[in-house]
């Protein structure tokens, strides 16, 4: 596991001197990635700036970005609605500030037990989006493929007795689903590797990473060194995504060399558009530099 601190370090000084992250427009899945990047570094420097930091992102998150039940996507006008793997994400980091501070883990079990029932059809799958004040789901938008997965792991990681009922919902879609699941996007695999690593010796878990793991190896575009958004796209790559596959490399133990290398390769790369300066690229670029609390410890 990568843990390059000056690095990481001087990249938080330049977002905060840009106004970009956590001083920018809240975005749920980058603040997340944000919130538990602040706890890592609280655990690694045991410098209480960090964990103050991290109290006050929950604070700005819940007044921008709370509903009466959920928390919306993005502060822009584009992102209303609601997803149910940022809130699973959001869920996750309160959990590693909860490990911390506890309080923050009876807000994510809360939350779980708010959006459960809205966003979760027993025996059929989870809506991927939903309307904000989670009414129904969101025109043109059906069940998410990593949904089930990702909240059967993050409601296990939080509360397992707590949440048994809404984790069993789970359960019965993840197991129905494991063996067809074909994950052919960048992200979504490097999540899906994430995800395995909990729970390693499962069989849905095997299957998955192995899977997984193969896909990848046919997105690997080298050189320069980066991982396709989707299988025969090459050219088409983006820095956060492939951020995002680092994580799930570092949280199986696989492709060190490809890590080094697809850091290096978006250390200087510009896309030219506006993920340039979107802070969803920086904060995730801290985060395959130095995953921290996201890697496994003990929960």
């Amino acid at each position: 596991m990568l843990k390059d601190l000056p690095l990481v370090l001087e990249k938080f000084a330049w977002m905060r001197q840009n106004g970009i992250w956590p001083n920018g427009a809240r975005y749920l899945w980058t603040d997340a990635f944000g919130l538990v990047l602040l706890v890592s570094l609280y655990r690694e420097t045991d410098d209480e700036r960090y964990l103050n930091e991290a109290e006050e992102l929950v604070h700005n998150v819940e007044r921008v970005l709370g509903r009466s039940r959920g928390l919306r996507i993005g502060e822009a006008p584009g992102r209303d609605g609601q997803y149910f793997h940022y809130l699973a994400m959001w869920m996750y980091a309160l959990g590693r500030l909860g490990a911390v501070r506890g309080e923050y883990a009876a807000k994510a079990v809360e939350l779980a037990r708010v959006i459960h029932p809205y966003f979760v059809r027993p025996g059929k799958g989870v809506i991927w989006k939903m309307e904000e004040d989670l009414s129904g789901s969101y025109p043109g938008y059906g069940y998410g493929a990593l949904d089930p997965f990702h909240g059967y792991v993050v409601y296990r990681l939080l509360a397992p007795g707590e949440l048994a009922g809404e984790i069993a919902d789970l359960a019965r879609i993840v197991e129905e689903n494991f063996r067809s699941l074909h994950v052919d996007q960048d992200l979504g695999l490097g999540m899906m590797l994430w995800m395995t690593h909990f729970f390693p010796d499962e069989m849905w878990a095997r299957i998955q990473k192995r899977r997984s793991l193969s896909v990848l190896k046919s997105m690997w575009v080298d050189p320069p060194g980066y991982f396709c958004r989707h299988p025969g796209l090459d050219s088409v790559h983006f820095a956060f995504t492939n951020y995002g596959v680092s994580l799930g490399l570092q949280a199986v133990g696989e492709g060190k060399e490809k890590v080094r290398k697809l850091n290096e390769y978006f250390k200087t790369y510009r896309s030219g558009d506006h993920y340039d300066t979107d802070a969803i690229t920086h904060v995730m670029a801290c985060v395959s530099h130095f995953p921290g609390e996201f890697i496994k410890r003990q929960f």
